[in-house]
């Protein structure tokens, strides 16, 4: 990602600064430090668009997950209806179809957890990408301060 090598530009600039002698000070261009924030901020909004597909491929996902399983339960249903003319084949249309339906409830629950951690996991991983850039940035305005 492009923003990491901002930010390891950033840090080497920093790193590579002179330092004050007797002091922990260092002298940087403030020009190339504000042009590099600046580059950071131009690329945030990429990192904030993705979290935002993350957030609406995950309903997505749910709402599709959720569809799936009452197009199982209907379809049990309709095959129930059907087996209904023998006592025997009733019985074993009942049995199916509660299994069909905690198969089905079981499977749109795996694919929910599965899409909520998935971008959890995403947004976690922006998340701190955000809060390492801001409290660089945060670093480097005390320093210029």
């Amino acid at each position: 990602m492009e923003i990491f090598t901002l930010l390891e530009t950033l840090e080497e600039t920093i790193e590579n600064s002179r330092t004050m002698p007797f002091t922990n000070k260092g002298l940087v261009d403030k020009e190339e430090l504000l042009d590099l924030i600046k580059e950071i901020r131009i690329k945030l909004p990429e990192e904030l668009k993705q979290a935002k597909w993350v957030k609406e491929e995950r309903t997505r996902i749910l709402v599709e997950a959720q569809k799936e399983g009452e197009d199982i339960v209907k379809e049990a249903e309709n095959r129930i209806i059907a087996m209904i003319d023998e006592h025997e084949i009733t019985r074993k249309a009942y049995e199916q179809k509660t299994e069909i339906i905690e198969t089905a409830n079981e499977m749109a629950r795996e694919i929910a957890n599965g899409t909520k951690n998935h971008a959890d996991e995403l947004l976690a991983g922006i998340e701190d990408v955000l809060e390492e850039t801001l409290r660089i940035i945060q670093n480097n305005r005390k320093e210029l301060k």
